[in-house]
């Protein structure tokens, strides 16, 4: 069972497609939450979630305060759990847009024009690190100053290859998973 840990949607379940997805474990979520919210990341923020899955990272975000959230999956059974996830949420947290895209990811990249303060990247372990390292150089450009990028990962990855522009500063295990975190260099 996959929920909204904490927050104004807090304990809410979350729609699971039957296949196809490996949502980020509540354990993981409330570590990465713990962390990010102690630093004040979360309130008031515009967040992406890219490879989305059922939105649990982005509609975590939703609930403990970002103001609007974007969740991208390319997969028709994901995008409507996120659809339907997102819904849920909205129900219960005031005020938050959620805007569900259903392509894939590199798609929305070059065709938005938004900016994100926090971005979630949490592929399916088989996508290719090539595919990871052309979503970072694409996402770069739409960053706000200071924001943060954090992309999970299996353990047995190698570590993203950064683009100018984002400097790694954490690296988390979390049994199989990894999380690294990077922010906007200062520049």
């Amino acid at each position: 069972m996959t929920r909204i840990i904490a927050g104004a949607a807090g304990s809410l379940t979350l729609r699971v497609p039957k296949s196809g997805t490996r949502p980020t474990s509540d354990r993981v979520r409330e570590a990465l939450f713990s962390s990010l919210q102690s630093r004040g990341l979360v309130d008031d923020t515009s967040v992406a979630d890219l490879y989305a899955g059922t939105g649990a990272l982005g509609l975590e975000a939703a609930s403990r305060g970002a103001v609007e959230v974007v969740l991208v999956d390319r997969a028709p059974a994901a995008a409507t759990a996120c659809r339907e996830n997102a819904r849920a949420v909205q129900q219960r947290v005031k005020g938050v847009r959620i805007d569900v895209f259903a392509q894939p990811v590199l798609g929305f990249l070059r065709g938005t024009v938004r900016t994100f303060d926090l971005v979630f990247i949490d592929p399916p372990y088989d996508v290719a690190e090539t595919e990871i390292t052309e979503v970072l150089e694409t996402l770069a450009p739409k960053l706000t100053p200071d924001a943060v990028v954090v992309v999970e990962r299996s353990k047995r990855s190698p570590e993203p290859t950064w683009p100018a522009g984002l400097e790694p500063f954490s690296k988390r295990g979390y049994g199989e998973t990894v999380a690294w975190e990077a922010v906007v260099a200062a520049g």
